[in-house]
């Protein structure tokens, strides 16, 4: 069963709340096939961050106001919900933790590093404006993207002359020059709730902050291991070794599935 309404897809299941955070031009659908797996340990939810899917539009693009369209969700629940975050998502996930502590009771932040100052979207701008953006059809996306085309088609549109992206590159652009400007140690060491930092082997992120940021944490509440072979999208990369850490945590942090 999938709901979707203002952004807020509830995907099924039952019991506490688990909230999927997607990356930088991602979307709450692209956590499906993880969604699947997590139902039996609560009633699991994915939220489109602004500027994204059908999520609001407009910025200030700031963190903290991310992570006040996250709390204003989680204030709807009747108890503290797990986050996961992929990426952006993983940096929003800790930073609503730190921020609302009330309403966090675990955070899983994959493969994003807390100071990645002086980096700047330059290095990709190209990139990504090499796109053969209209996309003929979504079987055009999936070959462009190869094994991530699953992820990208869930990030596109049709329009009347093919498929683009649902985000504005200049709204990413914006997102993602703020982490270039400052570090998030700060709010790491806010957190009050059980982490898990899962990081890819082949991250791009500066080396040895996923593992700092799991000992930052406060009490030793941090954990963080490394997913060999897998890039920056460990869920969809290596997805076995993601859900079975992800399994594990919550089952410590919420207890036994409750279906088979």
């Amino acid at each position: 069963m999938v709901i979707q309404r203002d952004g807020l897809v509830t995907f099924g299941g039952d019991g506490p709340p688990i909230v999927l955070l997607h990356g930088l031009m991602g979307r709450a659908t692209t956590w499906w096939r993880v969604a699947r797996r997590l139902e039996p340990y609560g009633r699991v939810h994915g939220l489109d961050a602004r500027g994204h899917g059908r999520g609001p539009r407009g910025g200030p693009w700031r963190t903290e106001r991310f992570t006040d369209d996250v709390a204003e969700v989680l204030r709807t629940f009747d108890e503290p919900a797990v986050l996961i975050g992929h990426s952006m998502g993983g940096l929003h996930a800790w930073v609503t933790a730190a921020r609302h502590p009330e309403l966090v009771r675990a955070v899983v932040c994959e493969d994003f590093a807390p100071d990645q100052r002086g980096r700047t979207v330059d290095t990709w701008r190209g990139y990504f404006e090499s796109w053969p953006v209209p996309f003929r059809s979504l079987a055009h996306v999936r070959e462009f993207f190869g094994d991530t085309g699953d992820y990208f088609i869930e990030c596109v549109e049709e329009r009347e002359d093919g498929y683009h992206l649902i985000a504005s590159l200049t709204d990413l652009y914006e997102i993602a020059a703020e982490w270039g400007r400052r570090d998030f140690w700060e709010f790491v060491e806010r957190v009050k709730c059980p982490l898990l930092a899962i990081e890819g082997e082949r991250t791009a992120m500066p080396h040895g902050q996923q593992a700092e940021l799991a000992a930052r944490v406060p009490g030793g509440l941090g954990r963080h291991i490394v997913v060999q072979g897998a890039g920056h999208v460990v869920h969809d990369e290596a997805p076995e070794t993601y859900l079975g850490a992800v399994e594990a945590f919550l089952s410590d942090v919420i207890g036994q599935p409750f279906a088979s």
